[in-house]
């Protein structure tokens, strides 16, 4: 019999850590190799950890609740013979242990590693709790823990800070939080969290808040502090292109069983202009800049309580049928909550359709790492002054930009918006196909 472990994979692009919501497994359970053994939340997806290995559960290291780093282990599993081969194309190994001279304070909340506590246990801090620690200044060696041995979870934190009796971190800082790094390795330091003091009245309803709506809280978050938003908005008149979909929808839902939607234009029309001006299609990194070589589209789907963002993968090399049929996969599985972990990686670029509940304008938070994030709004009829001085009622959209100016300046922007009105704007019957 051997004792093999079982570790949190990486369940999307940039996600560096997942929270258990749910065991699908105790002690004694015997699984299969690729049977779910918990369900994950990350920022990006809700997804089940699959058995790397056959044989029976000997260990649950993590308690529900507890968010632990990709690589670290979640439980331990005892195998017969033949049956050790590991799913290494989820699994991702746990990052090597940075020394004490070097590592960085984002670091120290990237990697749980193990920490001597002062009351002679030994302690394993998941990044959670390290980041709700130094937030709040709570001395973790002053906290007992209700987890597995003893742990402190991210639920022992929230129930001292609601208490408000937070146990004072000591003078002396650890000199992992005083080693500086080159200012262009140097992360910019997460806005502290302040809670608030909410009074509730009689007839207030308190909605607890879910792990997958905190993890998008904190990708929202990290967004807006670390990338320098700017803003640039274009309006396009995209009259014929409305006059070409509607001839055409009620022949193609018959012939191909699902809509062509105005949005999968849009986004073959940004695939297109990506193509011609690469640096939108591109990433910040800290010492560098990477431009993607894939032009792989992220669209937004929202749920009742969360959003979801699915990628299109080389959506230029799609067709307009292509993309309509993605985006209406991706969608329903959203919603039916089959969505696969890699159907989230990947993305290079977001598109997101606003307009499907009536928005005009808005200012859309960038989808980091990524550039920029496109904003499509609803399409509305208004009055236009043509050449000649002549008034005409057209069908118009506003398309709103959102930019990492770390990356980006206003005249690529400009120039790329330009680039998308110019094809939305041309697009006909005569010279355009959607297969």
């Amino acid at each position: 019999m051997t004792l093999e472990q079982i570790k949190m994979p990486q369940l999307g692009e940039s996600v560096t850590e997942g929270t258990i919501e749910k065991w699908l497994v105790k002690p004694g359970d015997h699984v299969n190799k690729y049977d779910a053994l918990a369900e994950v939340n990350t920022d990006k997806v809700t997804a089940e950890v699959p058995s790397s290995f056959t044989g029976v559960i000997k260990e649950l290291i993590a308690n529900e609740g507890d968010t632990l780093a990709v690589g670290e282990i979640v439980c331990t599993i005892e195998t017969e013979g033949g049956s050790t081969e590991e799913i290494v194309e989820v699994v991702e190994a746990a990052p090597e242990q940075p020394t004490a001279e070097t590592v960085k304070p984002a670091e120290v909340q990237k990697n749980a590693a193990p920490i001597n506590r002062e009351k002679g246990a030994k302690a394993r801090y998941s990044p959670a709790v390290l980041k709700l620690s130094q937030e709040h200044g709570i001395d973790l060696t002053l906290v007992d823990g209700t987890g597995n041995e003893g742990r402190i979870t991210r639920k022992d934190l929230l129930k001292i800070i609601e208490s408000g009796e937070i146990p004072v971190a000591k003078q002396e800082e650890p000199k992992v939080e005083q080693t500086q790094a080159t200012p262009q390795a140097q992360p910019s330091a997460a806005p502290k969290t302040a809670l608030v003091n909410v009074p509730v009245a009689v007839g207030d309803i308190e909605i607890p808040v879910t792990g997958i709506r905190k993890a998008i809280a904190a990708n929202m978050l990290r967004s807006k502090h670390e990338a320098p938003h700017a803003w640039t908005m274009i309006e396009v008149d995209v009259t014929s292109l409305v006059q070409y979909r509607d001839s055409i929808k009620n022949e193609f839902k018959q012939k191909e069983g699902f809509n062509v939607t105005y949005f999968a234009f849009f986004v073959k029309a940004v695939s297109q202009a990506l193509k011609e001006f690469p640096m939108m299609n591109s990433m910040w990194a800290g010492d560098k800049i990477v431009q993607k070589k894939d032009i792989n589209i992220s669209i937004a789907v929202a749920t009742e309580d969360a959003l979801f963002v699915p990628v299109i993968k080389n959506a230029d090399d799609k067709t307009i049928k292509g993309i309509a049929r993605e985006v209406n996969e991706l969608a329903g599985k959203v919603r039916s909550g089959k969505l696969k972990s890699d159907e989230m990686q990947g993305g290079t670029f977001t598109v997101n359709n606003t307009g499907s509940f009536g928005s005009v304008q808005s200012m859309g938070i960038i989808n980091y790492p990524q550039a920029a994030i496109l904003q499509v709004e609803s399409i509305v009829k208004r009055p236009v002054i043509m050449d000649g001085g002549m008034i005409a009622a057209r069908d118009m959209v506003n398309l709103c930009l959102s930019l990492d100016h770390r990356v980006l300046d206003g005249l690529v922007a400009g120039r790329f918006l330009a680039r998308v009105k110019e094809i939305l704007e041309n697009i006909t019957k005569e010279n355009t196909s959607v297969y």
